[in-house]
């Protein structure tokens, strides 16, 4: 897979996880087939991909809502990568921030 069949990169965010748990990016993005949510570790091979619909309809099961992260892991890095180097300005939407709840 490339950066490519990553169509359209919504939103990204990085989450610190806690204050001991390991931070992630949250990645939205439509692969050209669907909505998608990565999360993606900063520790490689730790990527995890489920489809937003089926996520809103309460669907994680195994089989019906994985997809592989080791496909989708060097375009969803490329694309963090790439939005990290923006200006903040040309994309108020989909920048990186990190947050959290406390």
């Amino acid at each position: 897979m490339n950066t490519q069949l990553l169509k359209n990169i919504v939103s990204i965010a990085r989450h610190r996880n806690g204050i001991c748990g390991a931070p992630f990016y949250a990645v939205l993005f439509n692969d050209s087939d669907s909505y998608k949510l990565g999360i993606v570790f900063d520790s490689p091979h730790h990527v995890a991909v489920l489809d937003f619909d089926r996520l809103v309809r309460s669907n994680i099961t195994f089989g019906e809502n994985s997809y592989r992260g080791d496909v989708y892991e060097a375009p969803l890095r490329v694309a963090i990568t790439d939005r990290m180097r923006q200006p903040e300005s040309t994309s108020p939407k989909s920048e990186i921030r990190e947050g959290g709840q406390p």
